[in-house]
């Protein structure tokens, strides 16, 4: 696909925009991931990444970005018996990781609408 992708580019003045445009668009559609707690699925299967195609995934980055990557940081940690366990039932922490995707979700869908805004003022003051 980025072999594809780059031969459709082209080299003139517009390659770096359609670049940018045929991103977005194929990246658009593309599942979102979603946090969840490992103890409530019964299908390993589901952890599954495809992308990279390994069977259990995990992804976060630094505590102070999100609250997910703090309760992921701290549950490594405890599993690695560096810090005492959290004391939270697994379907509590499945709340949690509901609510950090409602919020991802709506945080997507208000970043979309405002390029949609900007994309028509735009074209509206462009002759």
């Amino acid at each position: 696909l980025q072999k594809s992708l780059s031969e459709t580019f082209g080299a003139d003045k517009y390659s770096r925009a359609r670049k940018e445009v045929l991103t977005y668009m194929f990246s658009r559609p593309m599942q979102m991931a979603l946090y969840f707690c490992t103890g409530v699925l019964n299908d390993e299967t589901l952890f599954h990444h495809y992308a990279l195609n390994v069977p259990f995934y995990t992804h976060f980055t630094s505590p102070i970005r999100r609250y997910a990557d703090i309760v992921v940081h701290r549950l490594l940690s405890a599993s690695l018996g560096a810090r005492s366990p959290i004391k939270m039932e697994k379907e509590a922490i499945q709340k949690q990781a509901d609510h950090c995707n409602d919020r991802k979700m709506a945080s997507k869908r208000v970043q979309e609408l405002s390029a949609d805004l900007f994309f028509s003022v735009f074209v509206r003051v462009r002759p």
